[in-house]
């Protein structure tokens, strides 16, 4: 058997498709993450962070030195996305625009159904591959991941360096930001994804990812997030 391409290797490494198994598998998901619409994910070999779906709604996720994911699809979307969110503990700054080192307390990532202008044959290629073993789950063709985390240098926005060319990267909140201070945000969507991809017809959302990654710095973690809806613009 030939080897997987790298860019369907990494689409099924990274949050693009939790159900796909090793290296990304999918976790057990507490009957409170469940019940809020919740799958959880994670990496192979990686300890998984704990994620609690707390009575007021909101997500606590807690731990040391550990990385992994919870996603849902979205049904319906206006083009703007409101929440709110706060990091009591948490990663020291690290470049995030390479591989290595690229811990971040929180990173929530918006799929889009709908390629990059630019998305050439040969990617399209792969994901078709990557598709093929996600099965019934639909994968987003692009990603907007806007990150708690970083050193605030990065570009604005960055490309991931995890998945070529189908994701961007926004650093809302560097890892010097203010700790135990919720903070409220507001993005259009569609603003950025022209920004980022340089196209005009923004897709339809497809699926929205929370994660977190402190595996490099073994820091210890504790954020939450809350309020995630889509509101008018």
């Amino acid at each position: 058997m030939q080897p997987m391409p790298p860019l369907a290797r990494a689409l099924c490494v990274l949050l693009l498709a939790p159900l796909l198994g090793a290296p990304a598998e999918r976790l057990p998901t507490p009957d409170p993450l469940r019940a809020a619409g919740w799958q959880k994910g994670g990496w192979s070999g990686l300890k998984p962070a704990t994620f609690e779906a707390l009575p007021d709604g909101s997500l606590r996720i807690i731990g040391q030195g550990q990385a992994s994911f919870v996603w849902r699809p979205v049904a319906q979307a206006d083009a703007c996305l409101y929440w709110r969110w706060r990091v009591d503990q948490g990663p020291p700054p690290t470049p995030l625009d390479r591989k290595g080192g690229d811990d971040r307390a929180i990173a929530l990532t918006v799929g889009f159904d709908g390629w990059p202008p630019d998305a050439s044959f040969l990617q399209k290629a792969q994901f078709t591959l990557a598709q093929a073993m996600a099965g019934d789950h639909r994968l987003p063709r692009s990603m907007i991941t806007y990150v708690w985390g970083g050193t605030g240098q990065e570009p604005r926005p960055f490309a991931s360096p995890y998945v070529a060319g189908l994701g961007k990267v926004y650093v809302l909140r560097p890892a010097t930001a203010p700790r135990q201070q919720w903070f409220d945000e507001k993005i259009d969507l569609a603003q950025d994804w022209r920004a980022a991809f340089k196209g005009r017809a923004v897709p339809p959302v497809l699926e929205i990812m929370i994660g977190t990654d402190v595996d490099d710095t073994n820091a210890r973690l504790d954020a939450r997030i809350d309020r995630i809806r889509f509101v008018p613009c």
